[in-house]
C-alpha cells in the first residue's frame, strides 16, 4: 500500500466470477496499492461457497460470505437455515448473502424469493452476522419484509449497491442498517442517488464495488475490481463535503462495526 494512503474495504465483489480467473494475485496487489486493504467476496449460488471460501483463505485481505442471489432461487436449490448457519463456523465468512428480491428480471419467482429472504434473515438473526441485500424494483415488498422480521429479533444489514428508492433508504435507515455506496454513485446522472447517500448518517455507509459489474468513471463500461472502490469513496467524500482521509476513516469504522467477525479477524492476526 503507498504509505499514508487512507485505508478503504470493498465490503462486497465477487472475485470467484470468470472475469478475474488467474489475475486475483494482480487484483489483490492492485487493491493494496489503492489503500483497499480488506475486501468481503460474494458467493450467490451455495453450490460455489467451496471455491469462494478458497479465496478467502488464499488471499489475507480477503474475507467472504454466501447465500443464494435471489435471481438464481428459481434454479438453484433453497438455501436452508441449517447450511447457511454451518457456514459461519468458518473464521473468515463475515456475513450472509447476497440475498433480497429482484423483481426487475425474475418477478416470476417473487414468492419464493421472499421465502429465501426469510431464511436467510433467519440465519443472520442466529448468526449474529449481517445481512448482506440485493433489491431491485421490489422496494414495497422489501420494505415490509426488513420490517416484519425485525419484529421476530434484531439482526443487522446492508443494502448493497445501494440505488432504489429515498423511501426504502429511510426504512433501512430506521431499523438501523447501512446503506452500501457502489460505482452507481459516481456516474453522472446520478445526482438524486448521491443525495440521498448524503442525507444518511454517516456512521450508515459503506463502500463496494459489486466487481466486476458497475466500475465508476473513467472505467465505466470496462471490468470492475476492488481498488476501484476508492473512485467511489473520492464520490462519496464529496457528497458529504468531507477530505477523503475523513470519509475513509469514517467507512472503515462503519465496516468494522457492522462486520465485527472480520474486524476481530485482523485484530486477532
Amino acid at each position: 500500500m503507498t504509505q499514508g494512503l487512507a485505508q478503504i474495504t470493498d465490503s462486497h465483489c465477487h472475485l470467484d466470477f470468470p472475469d478475474f480467473e488467474g489475475e486475483l494475485e494482480a487484483v489483490v496487489d492492485r487493491a493494496a496499492q489503492a489503500g483497499v486493504t480488506r475486501m468481503v467476496t460474494i458467493c450467490t449460488k451455495l453450490k460455489n461457497e467451496p471455491q469462494v471460501r478458497a479465496i478467502a483463505e488464499a488471499h489475507p485481505p480477503v474475507f467472504y460470505a454466501a447465500g443464494t442471489h435471489p435471481m438464481s432461487v428459481a434454479s438453484e436449490p433453497m438455501a436452508s437455515f441449517d447450511e447457511l448457519t454451518a457456514l459461519a463456523d468458518h473464521p473468515k465468512f463475515v456475513g450472509i448473502g447476497e440475498t433480497g428480491l429482484d423483481y426487475h428480471y425474475t418477478s416470476e419467482s417473487a414468492e419464493m424469493q421472499q421465502q429465501s429472504l426469510r431464511i436467510h434473515i433467519a440465519a443472520a438473526r442466529e448468526t449474529k452476522l449481517p445481512l448482506i441485500i440485493h433489491a431491485r424494483a421490489a422496494d414495497d415488498d422489501m420494505a415490509r419484509i426488513l420490517r416484519e422480521e425485525m419484529q421476530n429479533g434484531a439482526y443487522s444489514c446492508v443494502m448493497h449497491c445501494f440505488s432504489s428508492s429515498a423511501a426504502l433508504g429511510r426504512t433501512a435507515l430506521d431499523l438501523g442498517f447501512y446503506l452500501s455506496m457502489s460505482g452507481i454513485a459516481a456516474f453522472p446522472k446520478s445526482q438524486d442517488l448521491r443525495d440521498i447517500f448524503a442525507a444518511a448518517p454517516l456512521d450508515r455507509i459503506l463502500v463496494e464495488t459489486d466487481a466486476p459489474y458497475l466500475a465508476p468513471p473513467p472505467h465505466r463500461g470496462k471490468r470492475n475490481e476492488p481498488a476501484y472502490s476508492a473512485l467511489t469513496a473520492q464520490i462519496g467524500a464529496k457528497a458529504f463535503g468531507l477530505d477523503y482521509a475523513d470519509f475513509a476513516a469514517a467507512t472503515q469504522e462503519n465496516f468494522d462495526r457492522l462486520f465485527c467477525k472480520a474486524a476481530r479477524y485482523e485484530a486477532a492476526a
